[in-house]
């Protein structure tokens, strides 16, 4: 077998795929890293010359970020306020030649514990559309990344795009990042939120951490906490450890220590939560 193929169509990409030994490479950012201190070992299907799997568009209910969109392109995308936090994630995956050059399915399918993605993902509630010769499905994000480096892609398969339904598009959002340095570094942890505030309470509210478990976390249990609570200075006094901690399973490793991360943890989504309500308060004054 020859060992890249550049496929400019999506069924010529499936069909190379249906064969054996195939690594997909859309940004590259991580492709090398990710194969271990061998390298490659076998052919590379290069899926960026494949138009229709980037760029961002409205499918139905839901809105629509192709495979190959770039950090660039989120970046410079006009979205509903409910993706700021991604917008904000996407100015620290590494530097601005990553974020030209790397992907959002890249980031998903490398499936690192500190995907900078991923929260934010995860608090609008996206599904991962994958497909193989004849089939495509759709799975939620927490059920697609199954561990660390792990997904649920079975042989033959491809990510060709993520969806976002636009109910969960609304309110105002915030991503938040504790590392070494600014840019260029690898998360102790991180927080994404999402508020929608009605009438002065708090209507929905989605909450993700990074970085400190295997695979991303949703907090259902510190979300339900927030919903009715009024949309003051005092809500951040209903963000607890108690209902945060026990959702996270963080590791000891040269960057931080587990008790750390959980704390670091619980700290970020306060600042996040009081972030957003400063923000409703001075718009609405």
């Amino acid at each position: 077998m020859d060992p890249y193929h550049r496929p400019t169509t999506l069924q010529e990409a499936l069909g190379l795929l249906a064969g054996p030994g195939l690594a997909i490479a859309a940004g590259c950012t991580d492709l090398f890293p990710a194969t271990g201190a061998r390298g490659l070992t076998g052919p590379v299907l290069d899926i960026t010359a494949i138009a229709a799997l980037r760029g961002i568009g409205e499918e139905g209910d839901h809105i629509r970020l192709g495979a190959t969109t770039t950090w660039a392109d989120i970046l410079h995308a006009d979205l509903p306020p409910g993706f700021d936090m991604l917008k904000q994630a996407a100015r620290e995956v590494g530097s601005v030649q990553i974020q030209t050059a790397g992907t959002l399915a890249g980031n998903i399918c490398n499936a690192s514990p500190a995907a900078d993605g991923v929260p934010c993902l995860l608090a609008l509630g996206a599904e991962v559309e994958i497909a193989a010769l004849g089939a495509t499905r759709r799975v939620p994000l927490g059920d697609f990344i199954t561990g660390v480096r792990q997904t649920s892609l079975r042989p033959g398969e491809m990510v060709t795009a993520v969806l976002i339904p636009r109910a969960q598009t609304g309110g105002q959002s915030r991503f938040l990042k504790l590392g070494a340095r600014a840019y260029l570094v690898i998360s102790i942890a991180m927080v994404a939120a999402r508020l929608e505030i009605e009438t002065g309470h708090i209507r929905s509210a989605a909450l993700a951490v990074g970085a400190c478990s295997a695979v991303a976390q949703r907090l259902p249990r510190q979300e339900a906490a927030l919903i009715g609570a009024r949309a003051d200075a005092t809500l951040i006094e209903r963000v607890e450890a108690a209902l945060i901690t026990p959702d996270l399973s963080p590791i000891d490793d040269i960057r931080a220590d587990a008790i750390y991360r959980a704390d670091a943890a619980v700290e970020l989504i306060r600042r996040a939560v009081s972030d957003l309500v400063s923000r409703e308060g001075r718009a609405a004054a």
